[in-house]
């Protein structure tokens, strides 16, 4: 933990102004953007500490949005994707708007409603060079891209693995239409007419790890 610095002390927690919402160290926060018009930053409040004139400042760890990073957005990234940054700083108490949840990427994708105010983390990064940990992610599709959770996809029943229906010549009407789905590589390897009385919509939907899924 931090040395508290000559002159300021401890605070346990700070009451947002004008709202009944507290902040305690931990909590991740909105804050004011410089420029009126663009969305809040997200934050994570590491220390709150107070002057001996009681102004309350916060140490905070930044999350960056994709396209806040070197690498920029990919069609991968969620609208709701953050990344924990290694860039920390001081701000006034006085800049943060609200409260948030940032989620980590299992339970993100386990929520039945997203709210204004969730987002979820997988990465974090530095943001002096640019780099990600982890450096390698499960890949899915022949497009071999990393879920998207914001996209819909669909389980082959033979290899397990996951499908745009985009990427397989269908509509993401007629893929929620599907009672089973083999795909291309599957269908002269496993009998198309076994049945099936359920099937998922997403890689996170079944909880589960195969061990075939491939890295990048």
């Amino acid at each position: 933990m931090a040395k508290t610095r000559p002159g300021k002390r401890d605070l346990d927690s700070y009451n947002i102004k004008g709202t009944n919402k507290v902040v305690h160290a931990g909590d991740c926060v909105l804050m004011r953007p410089s420029d009126v018009g663009n969305p809040p930053y997200v934050a994570r409040v590491e220390k709150i500490e107070a002057d001996i004139r009681s102004n309350v400042k916060v140490k905070v760890r930044w999350y960056y949005r994709p396209e806040e990073s070197m690498g920029g957005r990919r069609p991968f990234h969620g609208a709701k994707e953050l990344f924990l940054s290694d860039h920390y700083d001081m701000q006034s108490a006085h800049t943060i708007e609200g409260k948030c949840t940032v989620h980590s990427f299992k339970n993100y994708t386990k929520l039945e409603n997203v709210g204004s105010d969730d987002y979820f983390c997988r990465f974090e990064y530095k943001a002096a060079t640019g780099a990600f940990t982890p450096d390698r992610v499960a890949v899915y599709c022949k497009c071999e891209m990393p879920y998207n959770p914001d996209d819909l996809m669909v389980q082959c029943e033979g290899c397990k693995d996951w499908f745009h229906p985009s990427c397989m010549g269908m509509s993401i009407e007629e893929a929620k239409k599907l009672d089973h789905f083999l795909c291309s590589d599957c269908v002269a390897e496993i009998d198309p007419k076994r049945g099936t009385n359920s099937f998922s919509v997403s890689p996170m939907a079944d909880g589960r790890t195969d061990n075939k899924r491939r890295k990048r």
